[in-house]
């Protein structure tokens, strides 16, 4: 089918074998893509004109009908009102021709709206997850705005575009979150068993996989916490306020809580280890995982508190500053060759000096 075809047809300049031709491309080819195509460049080139202009088109269009259907009826000896059935189907071929193409250009045009609407819909539900290599820190900047700082070994979670009545993420391991202000879509961290809920707030999230604590640390604003339940219903725990570090312990469900300095508990993110009063297991806690490391503590070593920060240092300037300020001592030993060729992550042994 020419479209120079479809042209005379629609200007009343076709002949009857042409005419014969569109009834059997109306009826076989209008839907297929040249055909679509068609509709949809003259949709898009279309221009609309004043209304008294279209209104005299149609008056001459609807008089050329008229005078087709008066001279159709005196060849066949046709009166006004007749039921032929020879008037009938030439009506009847005349609507087909008339609105097959219209109701192809429909079905191409709701189709495209709702391949559109399906690929965007995938794009809402389709997730991204951004991995914190060990010996590594990561930013992330989120859909909405928001960025995220993911210490060592920690990964996050999260949509392509944020969709629905809220902003939620997961999180495995270590973050802190500069959350953009949005007080119509709440943002929410789901941990394993605690959520995070904000809406335009700084805060840090701890959540190691082989930890039972989970911590929370407000810089400034407001946080809710929720506990998530057996039941998929999360129970409200409270509000935080700034200044406040909660920690929650996932076996007891028990929650404690201080409140002062909380540049322990975020200066990671600037590269520094910053410990106040804490005991030997909390800071080889942090320094396991910070370096990839296993260190064991052997023996009883409750005396040994540190208040210290360190800033860039390697692990051994950590280890032998440790054994200067208290009467500790550390051996290395060797790494073992794995049955696939790998080797076994290094072990670190520190125990008093005697």
């Amino acid at each position: 089918m020419k479209k120079e075809i479809i042209v005379k047809f629609l200007n009343n300049h076709c002949t009857d074998t042409e005419l014969d031709e569109i009834i059997r491309w109306a009826g076989t080819e209008a839907f297929n893509k040249e055909s679509r195509e068609w509709g949809h460049d003259d949709w898009n080139s279309y221009q609309k004109k004043e209304n008294s202009d279209n209104d005299e088109k149609f008056s001459i269009l609807f008089d050329k009908i008229q005078q087709r259907i008066d001279s159709e009826n005196c060849k066949y000896g046709l009166k006004a009102g007749s039921k032929s059935s020879l008037f009938t189907t030439w009506l009847t071929r005349a609507a087909a021709i008339l609105l097959i193409p219209v109701l192809s250009f429909l079905f191409y045009t709701l189709s495209e709206l709702k391949s559109e609407a399906a690929k965007y819909a995938s794009f809402a539900t389709d997730s991204l997850e951004v991995i914190a290599p060990v010996g590594a820190q990561t930013v992330v900047q989120l859909p909405d705005g928001s960025e995220v700082h993911l210490n060592y070994n920690s990964k996050l979670k999260y949509p392509q575009f944020f969709s629905g009545n809220t902003r939620e993420v997961k999180l495995t391991g270590e973050g802190y979150f500069n959350v953009a202000h949005d007080p119509e879509k709440p943002f929410i961290v789901r941990t394993r068993q605690l959520n995070v809920k904000a809406l335009g707030t700084v805060f840090n999230v701890l959540a190691y996989p082989g930890n039972d604590i989970v911590e929370t640390t407000l810089v400034n604003g407001k946080v809710v916490l929720e506990q998530n339940m057996v039941t998929g219903k999360a129970r409200n725990m409270g509000c935080m306020e700034p200044g406040q570090h909660v920690d929650y312990n996932i076996k007891t469900g028990t929650v404690s809580s201080t409140k002062g300095n909380i540049e322990k508990y975020i200066a990671w993110k600037d590269g520094k280890l910053v410990f106040e009063d804490a005991c030997i297991s909390q800071v080889t806690e942090q320094l396991s995982r910070m370096f990839n490391v296993d260190i064991e503590v052997a023996g009883d070593m409750k005396d040994c508190i540190y208040t210290v920060t360190f800033v860039n240092e390697s692990l051994f300037q950590i280890l032998d500053l440790m054994t200067l300020a208290t009467p500790v001592r550390y051996k290395v030993l060797p790494r073992e060759k794995l049955p696939d060729g790998t080797y076994s992550k290094q072990k670190i042994i520190i125990e008093k000096k005697y």
